[in-house]
């Protein structure tokens, strides 16, 4: 039985990377797979037919059961446009269990003319037994009404689980989202972001990955990323003292996300603050495009204008 090569991030498929290892062996497997929306990367086609993204789909997600333990969990990061079928795929066909649909919501995602802006992300939390799994509630809980309004005495003084619906300006409707609601408040990573790793256009927060790395895995376990990109989950789990195993087939991004990797050591703190209203920017504090004045033109440039 081949050992797991820990703390390591592998430049190949992940498919045929997973297939290398033993059975049971990882904790944790988190994945931000190609959304087949025709994102440019690199060296993958993200612009295959349904069957074909659906079979390749089916192929790597049957190795992360087949290397999750009894207790493991998988989180899936998914877009709109093929979450249902591997939601029935991960549990009808491959008999894994949901706890939870997370969706995160941001509101800057990218724009779009013709129907509603995209602004979230699925987030699937699966485990392979209903009954048997790691959930690690004590770092992840966050301050509830009880504490921060009604100063009730009965309130947890450990705060309250998060629910459901992360968001991500809650300053921008300030009645709303509230911790203690169905909320996760985290920034997506924008390209202004001091987190920001500049090679790679799909970047999760560190704190996002912080809460998933805390609470469904314990100091000491492997958490395996199969579409390592950026290497934003091994650079987060390496920080929180979990070992790790990650695969990218991009040589480009392998090298890339390796670097972070060597960078940081456990302990270090997860990049961004828990708290959007301080690691995302103001709206109150921005420039309106009414306050900007208007640059002065020539007359060769008004006379242009004209025509």
């Amino acid at each position: 039985m081949p050992k797991v090569a820990i703390d390591k991030l592998k430049n190949e498929d992940c498919i045929q990377g997973m297939k290398k290892l033993p059975d049971g062996s990882v904790d944790l497997v988190f994945a931000d797979p190609p959304f087949n929306i025709g994102f440019k990367y690199d060296v993958y086609d993200d612009r295959r037919s349904a069957d074909e993204y659906l079979e390749w789909s089916r192929g790597w997600m049957e190795q992360v059961v087949r290397v999750l333990k009894e207790d493991g969990s998988f989180w899936l990061a998914i877009g709109d446009d093929f979450a249902a079928e591997l939601k029935v795929l991960a549990t009808r066909d491959l008999g894994l269990h949901c706890r939870n649909w997370v969706v995160w919501y941001y509101t800057f995602g990218m724009h779009c003319k013709a129907k509603f802006t995209r602004s979230h992300t699925h987030l699937y939390y699966f485990v392979r037994d209903p009954e048997k799994f790691t959930f690690n509630d004590t770092p992840i809980r966050v301050p509830s009404a009880r504490m921060l309004v009604y100063g009730d005495r009965r309130a947890n003084p450990k705060g309250r689980i998060p629910d459901d619906t992360w968001v991500l300006r809650p300053q921008d409707i300030p009645d709303s989202f509230q911790a203690e609601e169905d909320t996760w408040h985290f920034p997506r990573v924008a390209g202004t972001f001091k987190e920001r790793a500049g090679f790679h256009g799909c970047q999760m927060p560190e704190q996002l990955l912080g809460r998933i790395i805390k609470v469904s895995s314990s100091e000491g376990e492997t958490v395996l990323d199969p579409f390592a990109g950026s290497g934003s989950t091994l650079v987060v789990s390496k920080k929180l003292g979990r070992r790790f195993l990650g695969f990218e087939m991009s040589p480009e991004y392998a090298t890339a996300a390796q670097s972070r990797i060597d960078e940081v050591k456990s302990g270090d703190p997860l990049t961004g603050s828990p708290e959007p209203s301080v690691s995302a920017p103001s709206t109150a504090k921005g420039r309106h495009v009414d306050d900007v004045k208007p640059q002065k033109r020539t007359a060769k440039k008004r006379a242009t204008a004209k025509k």
